[in-house]
């Protein structure tokens, strides 16, 4: 079986856990429609309540394959009158669908060359193979990471490196002498990608697209009342210590229960060194898959302009592309609209089954990647998996649960301290961000909380900053962030330790965002209009 090869997102959960996982979630989605509702909800929003009580449980139980209960909205949405087929469907053919695509070939490519033991090998020769320094250096690596390009990209680089190390560090001793640890380390490990991920986009005004939307809104309402606009610098004076913080927390999290003296720490670094010099020099497949890779990290990071505190250091290679095709009489200008990390990682990944690698013995030189290979282990259930929370998140803002959702808190936050006010928009948001895209999230609220703040007479935000910040802490499904999902689709992370561990993070990051919104955002950022 090779890293890479789904498992979990297609088994299910065996006997009375599955049988009472099926009765638990039918008989949830029952009540939940035989509930009165209230006057001023949709009956299609309580219909969608209950399909979403239904496949959370669902799939926190596994009682079904989780791909197959990630295909009940396309059944079920049309058939209570939710939404249409045509509108349920199209989410699950969403770019970001084959950003997860491209990323997946490209992490094939990286594991059918090698080359994805060469990396791991030199990174943990570097870090150290006790389980607690690789734990934390995947998440600094990949928050790092994640501050300049998308959550979704930076995971995807990481993953295949990730679960290469875990292979090699099980090669290490005897057949069998490290399995308990290696079995120890692989939700921590792949959980801490993901997370850190999440931890690191935030920490940036471009780390991810939620950030980006806050910065477009409170630019076009509040700057122009007098409000100070926010730089890039002043944004990461005050959220890179909130993400150390959180990176800090999750990874303490998840390794207090990792043993703090294991016997994969007596290997050393020089083992590791050696077995690095066994390697010898990379092979052509190696070579052209480290070029693709690393021109695929560049074109994610260059795609749109680099800009620092309103200044623009380095245009973006789309801009660049515009401009050329003006010069030439063609016009390209579409090109920066157009183009996606999505464009980048699919044009990268089909490039693999074009160009040829190394040569096999007595035999004709094949493409880097073939079609049998990657149909047998692509884990295209986790496709429809991220597809289906794109699609929830579209019936959540047709059907008007969002905007009802936000009203309610609105109502229930009103007369409120501001602490309490902050500690609710920071639960409310990170729950709700589990089951619907992030920045749909943040769109439909954003206008919600600032209405609420002006007629509670405090500053916006004090509401609209813990609102943007949570929207990135969803940790306890995998549909919650795209992140989450990668990690999820590797097999190796239970649900039910997904949940729990995220069930906890949810919380300690609701408590951190609140305490820095009190005692840290006001020294560094201005709060009121002038």
């Amino acid at each position: 079986m090779t890293d890479l090869e789904k498992t979990s997102i297609e088994q299910t959960v065996p006997g009375d856990l599955h049988l009472g996982g099926l009765m638990a979630a039918v008989l949830a989605g029952l009540v939940v429609l035989w509930l009165p509702a209230p006057a001023d909800l949709p009956a299609t929003a309580q219909r969608l309540i209950a399909v979403t009580v239904v496949m959370a449980i669902l799939w926190l139980f596994q009682a079904v394959p989780v791909a197959v209960t990630s295909l009940l909205p396309l059944a079920l949405y049309p058939l209570l009158g939710i939404v249409s087929a045509s509108d349920v469907s199209a989410p699950y053919g969403n770019k970001n669908v084959f950003l997860f695509l491209g990323g997946f070939l490209i992490a094939m490519g990286l594991e059918k060359s090698g080359l994805h033991r060469r990396l791991a090998l030199h990174l943990v020769s570097r870090v150290g193979s006790g389980p607690i320094p690789i734990v934390f250096g995947f998440m600094l690596t990949t928050a790092f990471l994640s501050m300049w390009i998308s959550n979704t990209a930076s995971t995807m680089l990481m993953m295949p490196i990730a679960l290469a190390l875990l292979s090699t560090l099980r090669e290490s001793g005897k057949p069998g002498e490290f399995d308990r640890q290696i079995a120890q380390m692989n939700v921590p490990v792949l959980l801490g990608i993901a997370y850190g991920a999440s931890c690191g986009g935030f920490a940036t005004l471009i780390g991810t697209p939620t950030n980006v939307a806050f910065r477009g809104y409170w630019g076009d309402q509040f700057v122009a009342q007098g409000y100070a606009n926010i730089s890039a610098a002043a944004w990461m004076l005050t959220f890179v210590p909130v993400s150390l913080i959180m990176i800090l927390i999750v990874g303490a999290v998840l390794t207090w229960r990792l043993p703090r003296h294991s016997p994969l720490a007596d290997l050393g670094r020089n083992f590791f060194r050696t077995r690095l010099q066994t390697l010898g020099t990379m092979n052509r497949s190696e070579r052209i898959v480290a070029v693709l890779f690393t021109v695929t990290a560049v074109l994610w990071l260059t795609r749109e302009p680099l800009i620092f505190d309103q200044f623009q250091l380095l245009p973006g290679w789309t801009d660049l592309l515009a401009s050329a095709g003006s010069q030439l009489g063609i016009d390209l200008s579409t090109v920066p609209e157009y183009v996606d990390d999505a464009t980048i990682a699919v044009l990268m990944g089909v490039l693999l089954f074009f160009i040829p690698g190394e040569p096999a013995e007595n035999s004709a030189r094949q493409p880097i990647l073939t079609w049998s290979e990657t149909e047998s282990a692509m884990p295209w259930g986790m496709l429809i998996l991220i597809g289906s929370g794109f699609a929830i998140a579209r019936a959540f803002d047709k059907t008007g649960l969002s905007e009802w959702l936000g009203g309610r808190i609105s109502m229930v936050l009103e007369g409120q301290p501001l602490l309490v006010l902050t500690f609710g928009v920071c639960l409310f948001v990170t729950f709700l961000t589990e089951f619907t895209t992030n920045v749909a999230t943040l769109n439909t609220l954003l206008p919600v909380l600032a209405a609420v703040a002006v007629s509670l007479d405090v500053p916006p935000l004090m509401l609209l900053l813990p609102a943007t910040i949570s929207a990135s802490c969803a940790f306890m499904f995998p549909v919650g962030t795209p992140p989450n999902a990668i990690v999820f689709g590797t097999g190796r992370v239970p649900m039910a330790q997904m949940a729990r561990y995220g069930l906890i993070l949810n919380l300690l990051g609701v408590v951190v965002i609140t305490a820095a919104m009190r005692y840290w955002v006001p020294l560094t950022i201005d709060l009121v209009r002038h």
